[in-house]
């Protein structure tokens, strides 16, 4: 029963960390793009891939939080970047193989040139063995020249289709969406199911009596389950503002800017003021309550029912994006303090349980939005997908880790901050150069084309890395 509750509660917790960033955190980042009037392609390599790496970027933060699990922190987001890279690829290449869908050759070898790039150069950090402050401010702006070439190359791009031209960059027809889209419905669907479910069998003479009772019985059978996520969704919604039309409630928002500093003050107090919580634990917390009530009542006054505020709008944004990413940090606090349990609990090496069960939890959602991308976005879709699983890794590698390296060399300066010597993370940089460069050399030789081969060797690559981390599984729990 133990190992059932344990099992349960890292997928409660995946479940959390990927709704929290599709439900709450993607909206904030597409409204902040709007807000500051970013450019598709700006947005696309900056914003929304924040939003599709944000699994990502959060646990790698955490797990450098502590020295003894920075390895987990290389290994999460280095085996997510195998993942997409390989089987997403491989996947959408398969399911689309009859369409002969052909993808833009500029824009797929710039990404995959400057992802190998990416990794030579922490293969260099990784052989060297410590990183400083500097070091890691320099890995990290890495990302700005990759949006810097992002945006000549798309703007290129416009020159030649002004003057004739073709083709295209994915980033400026739409940018890296936001993955991880593991919605489920809460609540507020009940009363919209009830409503189809008669309003599709009404006919003529009036609702008919024994579709009535089908549905009857499929709403009952469905209310327990919104029952069972009340205490997974009721925190975060309290807490998280949201201020889009579709999911607008005057009730909610109030409670938000009410209950969001008291949340803010428990943190801080928690974090930083354990051993004085009689002085000044009660001091943050008064703060916390004094900000809340004067938000509220503010809110109470200057909001309307029928719709999100006009006015102070980057500010109610901008609150529910720095809610959504403390959601998200405790929760992969949670995770990968779980994880690490579960490794030392059944005697697996932590790093290859981030390699594998957390790049997993953290990825599926990009495998099922870049395969539904593709096999409903046609040829557009196509691109945009493929574009996003060599754009959002490099985004995970030089902003989660780069940003996780900064953090943590910072805390310790000026000393260097000691890389942990982990034979999987040279293991799985192997495996995802080769995959990298049969993705290159299979498309230019067919003509940039998708189709089986491809996918096929991608997803050959991955499941001998696999088949090694098994083997290697196996001699450590022996």
């Amino acid at each position: 029963m133990g190992y059932t509750l344990l099992f349960l509660w890292l997928l409660i917790l995946f479940y959390l960390l990927a709704n929290t960033t599709s439900q709450y955190f993607c909206p904030s980042l597409e409204s902040l793009s709007k807000l500051l009037r970013l450019s598709p392609t700006i947005a696309g390599v900056t914003l929304l891939s924040l939003g599709n790496g944000a699994c990502d970027v959060f646990s790698s933060l955490v797990s450098f939080q502590g020295s003894g699990t920075r390895s987990v922190g290389f290994n999460t987001v280095l085996g997510g970047v195998s993942f997409v890279s390989c089987v997403v690829v491989g996947t959408v290449s398969i399911a689309i193989r009859q369409k002969r869908v052909q993808i833009d050759k500029s824009a797929f070898v710039r990404d995959v040139y400057f992802l190998l790039l990416v990794l030579f150069t922490l293969f260099g950090i990784l052989i060297f063995g410590k990183i400083n402050v500097l070091g890691a401010v320099a890995f990290t702006m890495m990302y700005a020249v990759y949006v810097a070439i992002a945006y000549v190359s798309s703007t290129r791009w416009k020159e030649g289709v002004a003057g004739g031209g073709g083709g295209g960059d994915a980033a400026e027809r739409g940018g890296v969406g936001c993955g991880n889209d593991l919605n489920l419905p809460l609540l507020i669907g009940v009363k919209k199911e009830a409503i189809d479910c008669a309003e599709n069998d009404a006919g003529e003479n009036g609702l008919n009596a024994e579709k009535y009772c089908c549905c009857t019985r499929y709403l009952m059978c469905r209310v327990p389950l919104y029952v069972l996520e009340v205490p997974l969704y009721l925190p975060r919604r309290l807490t998280i503002p949201v201020v889009s039309e579709e999911r607008w409630s005057k009730v909610y928002a109030v409670f938000c800017v009410m209950l969001a500093p008291l949340l803010m003050s428990f943190l801080w107090g928690s974090t930083y003021n354990r051993n004085s919580f009689y002085s000044k634990n009660l001091i943050v917390y008064g703060i916390g309550v004094l900000v809340g009530t004067i938000l509220g009542v503010t809110a109470y006054f200057t909001t309307k029912k029928s719709g999100p505020p006009k006015k102070f709008l980057f500010a109610w944004v901008a609150g529910g994006f720095v809610m959504s990413v403390t959601w998200s940090y405790i929760i992969a606090q949670e995770l990968v303090g779980l994880l690490v349990s579960i490794g030392y609990i059944c005697g697996i090496s932590p790093s290859i349980l981030g390699l594998t069960v957390m790049a997993w939890g953290n990825s599926i959602g990009d495998l099922m939005t870049n395969v539904t991308m593709a096999l409903n976005g046609g040829p557009e879709g196509a691109q945009v997908a493929i574009s996003g699983c060599y754009a959002g890794p490099i985004f995970n590698i030089l902003i989660g880790l780069g940003f996780s390296l900064v953090t943590s060399t910072w805390s310790e300066y000026p000393q260097h901050v000691v890389i942990p010597r982990d034979p999987y993370l040279w293991e799985t940089m192997v495996f995802l150069v080769l995959g990298l460069v049969w993705a290159l050399f299979v498309l230019i030789k067919r003509d940039m084309k998708l189709d089986g081969l491809l996918g096929g060797g991608l997803l050959f690559v991955y499941f001998l890395s696999l088949f090694s981390r098994l083997i290697q599984t196996e001699g450590s729990l022996q």
